[in-house]
């Protein structure tokens, strides 16, 4: 890929955001008291929060912030795991995972107070995210979320279907529940929202320049590009589901623990005002409990934002816009004939237990991947936890479940058959619990 000639995906969001600041590439030598590699949410939210410490800081980014998985999401900001629920996530983990799920819990109200407080414009609607289920034995999914949830004071209610009916202006669900703090944004506004916000404070951002490597060299960290090198006191890795998609000897310990799957996502054309008000009213986001997931959210100008999966060989985006017109189509009968504006993709970094993987990578290093489809939200106080790591603060007071990376064993080939896993979906979807 040609990092020097940034093209962004024919997304939603790159139709409608105003273009991010302008930025330099790194050539020759730089330092910085911290060097984050990537700039997405992740690695945006760790400069935001080390400025507001008052932290020398530097971003290298290999295209622009946001062009990644940051960028080309659906934007619905969800305070939980994508299943791994809090007892879950203790019992791997123990008093750090307890930790941990205090910051899920907290993490989409954390993300519309970072909003707000730098006065970002990202189309932010903080309406709740609801989660139904897709049939009545799925019910114990949403009873079992309300119960751990409510047990850590998240602000969750479990759903009848006539509820979820109200809600979502559908007849498909069964019950469900929500959680009030969620709610959706434009992710890409959000990115480079972010980025001024960084470099507002004094922050560096690089742009267009991947790094291709780094090292331990006189007790400090120094990341090389092709054109430059940057050295600092600590470093945080922050690549995800790209961390192998530019250089794979970038961090091969993380790139080989997660998988990248591609996610499809599309917009509708706009709905009319009478449409709208009987296809989820009240504008919350919804994901629901299908596997091969079927979501949905508005954005500012009444476009319905949904996506699917697809596989085989052929147009998977025209596949797609006929499939997803069919399941809208079902799902709520009075949106009439759907055609769809925009149409693209990028990856989601999975993990074989849908847990994120969060590493120290040596002294005052740390890395993570693993969103498993639930990043928005959870980058913002992770990049919060991590500015805490690098600042010394103790690992009993941090929110962050370390563990060791642990490869996927032959990653390349699965990773090629990854996209079969729909078929695994689909089946499991049919049957009952």
């Amino acid at each position: 890929m040609d990092s020097n000639a940034v093209g962004w995906p024919n997304s939603l969001w790159a139709a409608v955001t105003p273009p991010g600041p302008e930025l330099p590439e790194l050539n020759g030598a730089g330092q910085a008291d911290v060097v984050i590699i990537g700039g997405g949410f992740t690695g945006l939210s760790t400069a935001l929060h080390l400025r507001e410490a008052g932290v020398d800081v530097a971003i290298v980014e290999a295209m622009e912030p946001g062009w990644g998985a940051s960028g080309r999401n659906n934007g619905q900001v969800i305070p939980t795991l994508s299943r791994p629920d809090p007892e879950d996530i203790i019992a791997t983990h123990g008093a750090a995972g307890e930790r941990f799920v205090g910051m899920l819990r907290d993490s989409a109200a954390d993300l519309f107070d970072v909003v707000r407080r730098y006065q970002i414009e990202a189309e932010h609607e903080q309406a709740g995210w609801v989660q139904p289920v897709h049939s009545p034995g799925r019910i114990k999914i949403a009873e079992r979320r309300v119960r751990q949830w409510s047990a850590f004071g998240a602000p969750v209610e479990l759903l009848s279907r006539e509820q979820v009916r109200d809600i979502l202006g559908s007849d498909a669900w069964y019950g469900g529940f929500w959680n009030r703090s969620g709610g959706h944004i434009n992710p890409l506004a959000l990115a480079r929202g972010l980025a001024r916000a960084v470099l507002g404070l004094g922050a560096r951002i690089y742009a267009r320049s991947p790094a291709t490597g780094f090292e331990r060299r006189n007790d400090k960290w120094v990341v090389k590009t092709e054109r430059g090198e940057i050295s600092g006191r600590a470093l945080v890795v922050a690549t995800n589901a790209y961390s192998g998609e530019f250089h794979k000897s970038l961090v091969p310990q993380i790139a080989t623990e997660v998988m990248p799957v591609l996610s499809w996502q599309m917009a509708t054309q706009t709905l009319s005002d009478n449409v709208r008000k009987t296809i989820i009213p009240g504008r919350q986001a919804m994901s629901d409990t299908h596997g091969e997931l079927y979501f949905a959210r508005y954005d500012a100008r009444n476009r319905l934002v949904t996506g699917g999966a697809v596989i085989g060989p052929g147009d998977k985006a025209t596949r797609l816009k006929a499939e997803l017109s069919e399941r809208l189509q079902r799902l709520w009968p009075q949106i009439g004939e759907v055609s769809f504006d925009y149409v693209w993709n990028g990856y989601v970094g999975m993990t074989t237990d849908f847990l994120p993987r969060i590493h120290r990578l040596g002294p005052n290093a740390y890395g993570w991947t693993g969103c498993n489809g639930r990043a928005v939200a959870l980058t913002m106080p992770l990049g919060r936890e991590l500015a805490k790591a690098v600042r010394g603060v103790p690992e009993v007071e941090l929110a962050l479940p370390f563990s060791e990376p642990v490869t996927i064993q032959a990653h390349s080939l699965l990773r090629r058959l990854a996209p079969l896993m729909l078929l695994v979906y689909r089946r499991r979807d049919a049957r009952e619990m």
